[in-house]
């Protein structure tokens, strides 16, 4: 920062940089949780107990995207920080292993999808719902292998902070699924399983139509993406793997906490099953903004770590701390004051429109420690710290708001609304101790950047 420039003037400068590099991503992210909108809606206008299945197939999905996500988080950052230190060279290899960990850990989870479907019944889902839920889930595993590869090609043009195509091709599959939902739902008469069947085959296109981009633009050219056949090599997805992992189990950790209260909720009826699931995709629509806000943050703390610049590992930081609390204050009050109008979008049974807008009003208060954790997870991310967040994130999520959800919603008798007190418990540790991990090693000497 020069002498001339102001914090204020520096803080903004920084938070410009940090809104143009996020902006596609947000756009990305809620391209992507409107496919779950539209098949929410679709579902909706099919009838309640479609609705309930849909909502109960999308928790268990919701691990797979988690899992996919949280795993291949460890691309974006080696690329930056190789991207920032000038050894551009070195992307290439890294991207061709990481791709070879995507194809395996699409087709696990696969089977992770499958035996899901068949635990419903022990989970003690409705039997209402059961059957619909289970051609959801056996319709969209197809798309698991798909969904892994989409998001290692999408990570790697994100570390090189060329975040476009993550807006675009996001877009071009919800504009997709929509009418293939609609044909196969109601035109083929598939029900549930017509929706899984269209989100799986929206994958398989994002992936195509993002891997011959990165193949013909010319942006990507120096970097050899496809410039060779490499076999899988131990060492390097080892690497990958010692990064990503700790980072699969973070967010798994977070997630499955929604994940959990979902399935808890689908022990109380289809109206509960039916509220929650309208009110989870609303406030997971806001927190899109936050999460793209830290996906930025990431690759620009990435960056600066591989230009061994601590001062802008703070700044970069500083900047999307600032604006994931604006984004989350205009949810916040968007959640409180029309969540119940919204509800109405998506069914027109009353008793789930009320319970839904309560739930949103619940679903403002974790707005701020939701952004608070995701931004600092990212930061962390950034700097390549990802074991000691890890053990944060399950002590905050299934030590604290797990079992604080349970005792308030099943012992005593709460429902749905005192699960969602869990959930904004569970949150709120999460945010202050990830924050504290991240102020605390960013006042620390930076060190050299590894080939991974």
């Amino acid at each position: 920062m020069s002498h001339s420039e102001t914090r204020v003037a520096r803080l903004l400068r920084e938070m410009r940089v940090s809104f143009l590099l996020a902006l596609p991503l947000v756009l990305g992210q809620v391209s992507s949780m409107a496919m779950n909108i539209i098949d929410t809606l679709l579902a909706g206008r099919h009838g309640p107990v479609t609705l309930a299945a849909v909502g109960v197939g999308s928790a268990v999905w919701s691990v797979v995207i988690l899992v996919s996500i949280g795993v291949l988080m460890a691309v974006p950052p080696t690329v930056a920080q190789l991207n920032g230190a000038g050894r551009r060279a070195e992307i290439g290899p890294v991207f061709r292993q990481a791709a070879w960990l995507a194809l395996a850990l699409g087709f696990g989870l696969f089977f992770v999808v499958r035996a899901g479907a068949l635990a419903l019944e022990p989970m003690g889902i409705t039997a209402e719902a059961r059957p619909e839920a289970v051609a959801f889930l056996r319709a969209i595993s197809w798309g698991a292998p798909g969904l892994a590869l989409y998001f290692c090609l999408r990570n790697l043009s994100e570390g090189v902070a060329w975040t476009l195509p993550t807006m675009v091709f996001g877009i071009a599959g919800l504009v997709l699924l929509a009418p293939l939902g609609w044909a196969l739902m109601f035109g083929l008469q598939m029900g549930a399983a017509g929706l899984g069947y269209a989100v799986a085959i929206t994958l398989y296109c994002q992936c195509a139509a993002l891997g011959s981009y990165l193949f013909h633009s010319r942006r990507f050219a120096d970097l050899g993406l496809f410039a060779r056949f490499d076999p899988p090599r131990w060492a390097p997805i080892r690497d990958l793997l010692r990064l990503g992992l700790p980072m699969g189990v973070s967010v798994f950790m977070e997630g499955s906490l929604f994940v959990a209260t979902a399935l808890l909720i689908g022990k109380l009826g289809t109206t509960q099953i039916a509220a929650h699931q309208v009110a989870i995709l609303m406030a997971s629509l806001c927190f899109m903004v936050p999460l793209g806000v830290a996906m930025a943050t990431t690759v620009r703390v990435g960056h600066a770590v591989g230009a061994g610049d601590p001062s802008a590992v703070r700044w970069s930081a500083a900047a999307g701390y600032t604006l994931a609390m604006v984004a989350q204050t205009l949810s916040a009050l968007v959640l409180v004051f029309a969540g119940v109008w919204l509800a109405g979008f998506f069914t027109q049974d009353p008793a789930v429109i009320a319970l839904a807008g309560l739930l949103m009003a619940y679903a403002a208060v974790f707005q701020y420690p939701d952004g608070l954790q995701a931004m600092s997870a990212g930061a962390l991310r950034g700097l390549k710290d990802t074991r000691v967040p890890m053990f944060i994130t399950v002590l905050a999520y299934w030590g604290v708001g797990l079992p604080l959800g349970y005792w308030f919603g099943l012992v005593k008798g709460q429902g749905a609304p005192g699960l969602w007190t869990g959930l904004i418990l569970g949150l709120s540790v999460a945010a202050g101790l990830l924050g504290w991990r991240f102020w605390r090693l960013a006042r620390r000497p930076l060190a050299p950047v590894r080939v991974t």
